[in-house]
């Protein structure tokens, strides 16, 4: 295993785990159930955590064997520059659900506006997400490449 097929097999985790977490939080806020957005919130910051580890081993992983990634480097730079906005959003939102934790800690209740802000950054880490997704597929999946980037 090399650090292209740990990256490979990680980045899955924040791709899908933060917009589930961020369900379970809105699920949780909407409903009125503190335990779900404990856990939720608690999971933002976990998920997060790994999210920037992901990072780290898409770095390396363009190192493993930079000749074959030649011809696909217009590609890659634009997922790398997607997966740093990316690591940028969801380092906020795990800083965010760092402070909610602290906040809500005992039997506090977090603020309506915490919860608000959790949620937006949530989604808007999520569909950042989805993108570098999407340019990552497209460096070794020609079909779903739709034209040369410019």
């Amino acid at each position: 295993m090399n650090w292209t097929h740990l990256h490979l097999a990680l980045n899955h985790v924040p791709v899908l785990g933060v917009p589930f977490v961020v369900l379970l939080l809105a699920w949780g806020w909407v409903f009125r159930k503190r335990e779900v957005v404990r856990v939720a919130v608690l999971w933002i910051a976990l998920v997060s955590v790994v999210a920037i580890a992901v990072k780290f081993t898409g770095d390396f992983a363009v190192d493993v064997d930079p000749t074959r990634l030649a011809e696909a480097r217009a590609y890659l730079d634009r997922h790398e520059e997607s997966a740093d906005q990316a690591t940028t959003a969801v380092f906020l939102l795990g800083l965010m659900a760092s402070v909610a934790l602290y906040v809500g800690r005992g039997e506090r209740v977090l603020p309506t506006w915490m919860l608000a802000v959790l949620v937006a950054l949530g989604i808007g880490t999520s569909v950042l997400y989805a993108r570098s997704a999407n340019l990552g597929g497209q460096i070794n999946h020609p079909e779903l490449r739709s034209a040369v980037p410019k």
